[in-house]
């Protein structure tokens, strides 16, 4: 009989244990996954991130947004010529330079209007360049060894713990594991989101590059350029915090204490999610953007 009940409570153990290492796999295998994900898709310049949506952007704002852009530029350039003649004392104080002035600034509006798309993505590549070098410092060390993290946690102890706790270990894994699959999926909306924000200032670009050559409304092509640079380097910033958590994760001792470690894990992993959440509102007040 008590052959039976030890071939039962081995079996159940067996079947806890298994219970366990797999959310335990599934959980570091989830926090590999999405640090490699965030450190790849920040590093993407609008056309390779989706070459389909980058393509029907930039056709509504070359049928769509220029000619409006246009008639901004109509008005900018008679404002900016009855600003000059006022300025001259209505005329009595003109000169030929200025005349010259103003035709180089009608050629600058043009150009700019004509070429922002061109001149959006330079600005794309420039601050991206930043990106994928410190993807290439990070992602060699962005990662957890599940194979040693799992060994370590056996070594723990675990296949020696009672059936009562083995099952409170089993519930406690399956928690954090749902936790970080959310957290995953909530990492993701904040990749996706700066995706598609990016997209939406890149769809209006001719309007506030059309105001570059007036003095006074200058200043909306100024902040709209202080937004796309702060938008790439909110990608900069994420890859920090990326770095970041991976020295804290790998900075855990899974034989210590198992249950430290696996709040640890998921403790950390949430501070990366509201870490990226700030990293817009970071990004936007270093380069005084609004």
């Amino acid at each position: 009989m008590n052959g039976i009940i030890e071939k039962i409570t081995e079996f159940i153990k067996e079947l806890l244990t298994g219970w366990i290492t797999s959310n335990l796999d599934t959980m570091f295998t989830d926090v590999n996954t999405k640090v490699g994900t965030i450190a790849a898709e920040v590093g993407r310049t609008p056309q390779d991130w989706n070459s389909g949506i980058f393509s029907m952007i930039k056709s509504l704002s070359d049928n769509v947004i220029v000619p409006i852009a246009g008639m901004i530029i109509t008005f900018v350039l008679c404002y900016e010529l009855i600003s000059m003649i006022m300025e001259k004392n209505n005329m009595h104080d003109t000169d030929t330079f200025m005349f010259f002035k103003y035709i180089f600034k009608m050629w600058v509006a043009v150009y700019l209007v004509t070429h922002t798309f061109d001149i959006a993505m330079a600005i794309f590549d420039v601050a991206n360049h930043v990106v994928t070098s410190a993807g290439g410092i990070i992602n060699g060390n962005a990662s957890i060894d599940v194979a040693d993290a799992l060994q370590a946690i056996l070594e723990n102890g675990v296949e020696d713990m009672g059936i009562g706790e083995l099952l409170g270990l089993g519930v406690e894994t399956m928690i954090v594991s749902l936790c970080m699959k959310i957290i995953s999926v909530l990492i993701t909306v904040i990749l996706y989101g700066r995706m598609i924000e990016i997209y939406l200032y890149v769809s209006v670009s001719p309007i506030p590059f059309a105001t570059f050559t007036n003095r006074e409304w200058g200043s909306i092509g100024n902040n709209y350029v202080k937004a796309l640079m702060a938008l790439e380097f909110q990608g900069f910033f994420m890859m920090v915090c990326v770095a970041i958590y991976a020295v804290l994760v790998n900075s855990i001792t899974v034989a210590d204490n198992i249950h430290t470690a696996i709040w640890s894990v998921a403790a950390y992993t949430v501070i990366l999610c509201f870490s990226l959440f700030k990293t817009g509102s970071l990004s936007r007040s270093i380069f005084n953007a609004h």
